[in-house]
């Protein structure tokens, strides 16, 4: 078994898809995580979450189901549920467990699952541990979706599944159509809008919130680990989904609660999300200066409008080359390959935030056009 893992790791490190552990550094300007509204540093989420803990413990000590389930974790799940207008929400530790947790719950070997074909790994894996038959169809690609739906066993339970903001693509599902189609095709909608909510929408609840009812999208997911800078995740629908996750997900049963103060720092966050839209506005700003400045330099920009913003360079190596010149220059930028990525699109995934002002935006642009000018053969997909 060991000389197994040897070759695999050896082979890992040959084609340039080694792993590392990246922290960050304070020299570094973070253009690679998923704080996109800064809130993760903000000291209204520390102080909440400092007093909590000294008022009710660092951790909660049980699951929800034994004694870790405390008036704020009631507390948050409300404010979530108003947040993306839901009649409920649970909350998860996170949201690969959330993801899980709902398909194995929904689904069994009857169950008919159809899958974008850029769903994050989370939405793959509980396909896979769902028993059900899954399909995954073209990304974005409703008339690929139709066709595996009409082909489906008569009377067979259905669920779509999609993304809401694609993670490494930074584009977002048609949302409408695809709840067009499941209401055509009785089925049912499931949404992961990990990467929109705080971001998209006008209140900050997501690409699907307020605008897409409950009946439309009955199964919500959502982080609080992203754009609300905490930790963790829920599932929002009506009382049926929740009663039934919190009766039968076993990555709910079986998992101690969120501690008490990541709860009150999420508590705080939604506070700031409500009394702060310049954030999101600010965000925007950067989204556009970001691309205007990167067409003017021919980056090989990818059509997103969302806070990802990928430079597709096709080959690890190339990839890695320009993560390793911006390091030098105090840039950290994610080197996104393969398999999170399908082979040949290895990428750069740079993330803009609330917190980025225009000189470093504008900063970060030179220098991926001086990581541009050392290839002068390379091709761009502007």
């Amino acid at each position: 078994m060991w000389q197994r893992l040897e070759r695999r790791l050896a082979d890992q490190r040959q084609r340039g898809l080694w792993r590392q552990r990246a922290g960050g550094t304070a020299e570094c300007i973070d253009f690679a995580g998923n704080d996109y509204l800064g809130l993760a540093h903000h000291l209204r989420l520390a102080d909440a979450q400092a007093a909590a803990a000294r008022r009710l413990g660092a951790g909660s000590g049980a699951s929800h189901l034994v004694s870790g389930h405390r008036d704020v974790h009631e507390a948050l799940e409300q404010r979530l549920a108003t947040l993306v207008g839901r009649p409920r929400a649970l909350l998860f530790s996170t949201g690969y467990m959330a993801n899980l947790a709902v398909m194995q719950t929904l689904c069994n070997t009857q169950t008919r699952l159809f899958q974008d074909r850029l769903n994050h790994a989370s939405l793959l894996d509980g396909a896979a541990l769902s028993g059900a038959r899954s399909r995954r169809f073209h990304h974005r690609d409703l008339d690929d979706l139709t066709r595996l739906l009409a082909r489906r066993p008569a009377g067979s339970d259905a669920l779509i599944v999609s993304d809401g903001v694609f993670s490494m693509d930074g584009d977002v599902a048609d949302i409408r159509g695809l709840a067009a189609l499941a209401q055509r095709h009785a089925a049912t909608l499931m949404i992961d809008d990990a990467h929109g909510i705080g971001v998209l929408g006008e209140h900050g609840d997501g690409c699907v919130g307020h605008a897409v009812g409950c009946d439309q999208v009955p199964i919500l997911v959502g982080t609080l680990g992203k754009a609300l800078g905490s930790f963790g995740a829920f599932v929002a629908g009506d009382a049926t989904l929740i009663e039934a996750l919190i009766q039968f997900a076993r990555p709910y049963c079986y998992t101690t609660a969120l501690p008490p103060g990541v709860a009150a720092a999420s508590l705080a966050a939604l506070d700031i999300v409500d009394a702060e839209p310049e954030r999101r506005a600010r965000l925007s700003t950067n989204i556009a200066l970001f691309r205007r400045l990167a067409r003017n330099a021919s980056l090989p920009l990818l059509d997103s409008h969302t806070p990802i913003q990928p430079l597709l360079l096709s080959e690890p190596a190339r990839a890695l080359a320009w993560q390793a010149t911006l390091a030098a220059h105090g840039y950290q930028v994610g080197a996104i390959r393969p398999p999170t990525v399908p082979a040949g699109t290895a990428r750069l995934r740079i993330t803009l935030s609330a917190s980025h002002t225009p000189a470093m935006i504008e900063q970060l642009v030179a220098t991926l056009n001086v990581c541009q000018q050392r290839e002068p053969d390379a091709r761009c997909h502007a």
